[in-house]
């Protein structure tokens, strides 16, 4: 096991930067999960790390000591991709003990740990099988064998399941998990698929355009994200984000000049009195509320909807802005019936319309653990009406 010490690293290719002075400290035995689209510069991070890619600027550091000149072997990583890497013409066995046999060590030791690490992935009865023959599923876990049985101070996972399908990945995030938690390693897993970062990360690192945007555990990044980005990223459906006005005495914020009014809890209130605000609302905090007569109505058009077995997606607009409601359960609204929705304001997110982060409580930092920020402190619930057509 080994802490990962990453500061101000960058990444160049030619004139163009792709990781901007990334920071961040991964603790001993710790599975991180580094998340973010295509192009974000995720894998390009874990690359330093594995020294795959050259660092342009920057230290990296694995226990204690700083890698950046040291060769991929050097650095005691073992890393898994997402295209396997498998060596055709081997078998199960010669895949697995590949690196033990090129680093000299006696074949019954060896395969002792072949052994031993296929038992483990349940891959002791396909020994002799080549990876022609074997599923998806069974190609991936020959590939995580052939990395612990190295016995690395360090895993890197770069995309590993994206190739499986939806049952086999949900398979493969338990055995990962399973496996973290038997080995002790620290461990990075580079995703897109946000389900597969908050299923495995004891953290998360959350990268927009080649910087982090956030870091903190799964919890922590989807109740209180730091920004726009993370609130838009993490959730699915993502967040409906609002254009509001906060009154002058700080008490309350409306929505797009409209009469619904949205408490704000006072200690908050003072700060942004009279700015404009983006209010976040995830789908799923919506409910359907039996009272439509409440006074500040406001008309929500849904457009379509998506039948999700556990519920209901409803689409339409609101203050020019996309809007999704989750409805749960199995009686839901029929288009062009008016409705009442409630949140309490606890779920009530709030954004600085200028630098899209999070406006948190005094004293209280976006992704802290203990106290939840300021907007999260419940006050009351707000009351929203309207019809879908």
């Amino acid at each position: 096991m080994a802490d990962i010490d990453i500061r101000k690293v960058e990444k160049f290719y030619g004139k163009n930067q792709v990781v901007h002075g990334v920071d961040l400290d991964i603790h001993n035995g710790e599975f991180i999960v580094i998340l973010g689209p295509s192009g974000c510069g995720k894998s390009t991070l874990l690359r330093m790390i594995a020294g795959l890619e050259e660092i342009s600027a920057g230290e990296i550091a694995i226990e204690n000591t700083v890698v950046n000149k040291l060769e991929p072997r050097e650095r005691g990583c073992a890393m898994v991709f997402q295209n396997y890497a498998l060596y055709p013409h081997m078998t199960v066995a010669q895949n697995i003990g590949y690196a033990l046999k090129v680093g000299g060590m006696r074949r019954v030791e060896r395969m002792q740990k072949v052994e031993a690490t296929a038992k483990s992935l349940g891959l002791d009865q396909l020994l002799d099988r080549k990876p022609a023959q074997l599923s998806g599923g069974q190609r991936q876990r020959v590939a995580m064998g052939r990395a612990i049985v190295r016995e690395p101070k360090v895993f890197l996972f770069d995309e590993p399941l994206s190739n499986l399908d939806a049952k086999l990945r949900v398979q493969m995030r338990l055995e990962i998990r399973r496996l973290h938690r038997a080995l002790k390693a620290t461990s990075v897993f580079v995703t897109h698929d946000q389900v597969e970062a908050m299923s495995l990360a004891d953290r998360l690192v959350v990268m927009n355009g080649g910087r982090i945007e956030q870091v903190g555990t799964p919890e922590e990044v989807y109740h209180a994200p730091a920004s726009v980005y993370v609130g838009g990223f993490i959730g699915s459906p993502a967040m409906n984000f609002l254009p509001c006005g906060v009154s002058e005495d700080g008490t309350f914020a409306v929505i797009d000049n409209t009469q619904f009014r949205l408490p704000i809890d006072p200690g908050i209130g003072k700060t942004i009195a009279g700015q404009s605000v983006i209010v976040g609302l995830r789908p799923e905090d919506l409910k359907i509320a039996p009272d439509a007569n409440d006074p500040n109505l406001l008309t929500v058009a849904f457009d379509f909807s998506e039948e999700q077995g556990s519920g209901r997606l409803m689409h339409g607009r609101l203050a020019g802005r996309d809007f999704v409601l989750h409805s749960a359960g199995r009686k839901h609204p029929a288009p062009g019936t008016p409705c009442s929705l409630s949140i309490a304001a606890e779920s009530v997110h709030l954004f600085d319309p200028t630098t899209e982060k999070r406006i948190a409580g005094a004293g209280t930092k976006a992704g802290q653990t203990g106290a939840l920020p300021a907007t999260f402190q419940k006050t009351s619930d707000l009351t929203v009406s309207g019809a879908i057509q």
